[in-house]
């Protein structure tokens, strides 16, 4: 029998971060690959009361069908915290609840892409948001990261070629790379952007992770009409709750509604409703500073062994937050190789080729320091030193 896929499959790459989670099932393998948060820091017990609490009282309402944007208090939240944190002004209305924030990247690629559609993205850039965006069909634009952002230039110039649709981007301890991009950074992008028909979607699933200072402003402070902001409770909540969202004006979002409802009409509501009772009855504030307090020591450690363990040639960017170290080895040195070496001693990396959408990326590897204890991280690291041969 032959069956007739539509033609977007073969266009749209599987998750290469799935693949290789499968390879790490090993407990023996200590994992650097994937993008996890620790389980210890999951408050379990806190999230079972909050479980119990809303069957007890909301039972019937939390196990029925609800409206597509969301539960309202967890809406409130949302936007409360918004203008607490960032000084950002947006009403509950302003904000779509979402199963995690890649149905949030899967249905802006419904609203705004068709095929053809031109995406500027940050080279390299999030895998996640190119496999969803994949599905659409649409012409990648690369934009290289410097050090403090994109290339501005660059930006500019593609801007200036194409008519692009969408710019991608996470400005908060950028995935894979660690990167923040800097104050002014956010402000030439808007710049740039405004007055144009680029709608800049800005991926903040990080911007809790912050280790030490001032948040910065998001680019939708500066750029409030034009920017998608998209957020998540799994990184400092849990992300088996699937509970992510969209920050838009209300043009934007009501077609993001639509799309939502013919995807999957709402988000569970009795995850919602245990999320919010959750949030309602803990010190968020005081649990992020726990998470950004381990993640710090986790990241400092594993930054200190590269430099120490690691042969000549090796760099690696220095992260302000998140989750991730970007390494880049010395040339000629791949690291599909690598790979293969360090899970021949047990440990698992992520080689870096699937964040490049126009090739290249042969020497570069994302690791994870945030789901391994400073046990396994050191542990780990040796290990990956054997693998390069030091």
């Amino acid at each position: 029998m032959t069956r007739r896929y539509a033609a977007r499959m073969a266009k749209t790459p599987r998750s290469f971060i799935r693949e290789i989670l499968k390879v790490t099932g090993n407990p023996e393998i200590i994992s650097f690959a994937g993008g996890l948060p620790n389980p210890a820091l999951i408050r379990v017990e806190e999230i079972a009361e909050a479980a119990r609490s809303v069957l007890e009282t909301d039972g019937a309402a939390a196990l029925q069908y609800s409206t597509t944007e969301g539960y309202l208090p967890l809406r409130e939240f949302i936007a409360d915290r918004y203008r607490q944190r960032l000084g950002l002004e947006v009403g509950p209305d302003e904000i779509l609840i979402t199963n995690g924030s890649q149905q949030a990247l899967d249905l802006i690629g419904k609203v705004f892409l068709d095929p053809g559609s031109a995406v500027a993205i940050e080279r390299p850039g999030y895998l996640g948001a190119i496999q969803a965006f994949s599905l659409y069909e649409p012409r990648f634009c690369p934009v290289p990261l410097e050090e403090d952002g994109p290339d501005i230039a660059a930006l500019e110039r593609t801007l200036g070629e194409r008519d692009v649709g969408l710019f991608y981007g996470v400005p908060n301890s950028q995935n894979p790379s660690g990167i923040t991009w800097s104050r002014e950074k956010r402000e030439d992008v808007a710049s740039l952007l405004e007055g144009t028909g680029t709608v800049f979607i800005e991926d903040d699933a990080y911007g809790e992770l912050q280790f030490s200072g001032r948040p910065l402003p998001p680019v939708k402070s500066y750029l409030p009409e034009s920017t998608v902001l998209t957020g998540s409770f799994s990184k400092i909540a849990a992300p088996g709750l699937r509970i992510g969202w969209i920050c838009a004006e209300p043009g934007i979002l009501d077609r993001l509604v639509v799309a939502k409802q013919a995807s999957d009409l709402h988000s569970s509501t009795l995850d919602q409703r245990i999320l919010a009772r959750y949030l309602r009855d803990t010190d968020l504030d005081a649990h992020v500073r726990e998470i950004c307090r381990v993640y710090g020591r986790h990241c400092a450690l594993m930054a200190s062994l590269i430099d120490d363990l690691f042969p000549d040639g090796v760099a690696r960017t220095g992260p302000e937050g998140g989750m991730f170290l970007w390494v880049t080895l010395p040339p000629g040195l791949s690291s599909m190789a690598l790979f293969e070496r360090a899970l021949a001693e047990h440990v698992a990396i992520l080689p870096g080729l699937p964040f490049y959408v126009d090739g290249g990326g042969e020497n570069t590897v994302r690791l994870n320091f945030s789901n391994a204890d400073e046990e396994r991280i050191a542990e780990g690291m040796h290990r990956l030193a054997r693998a390069l041969g030091a």
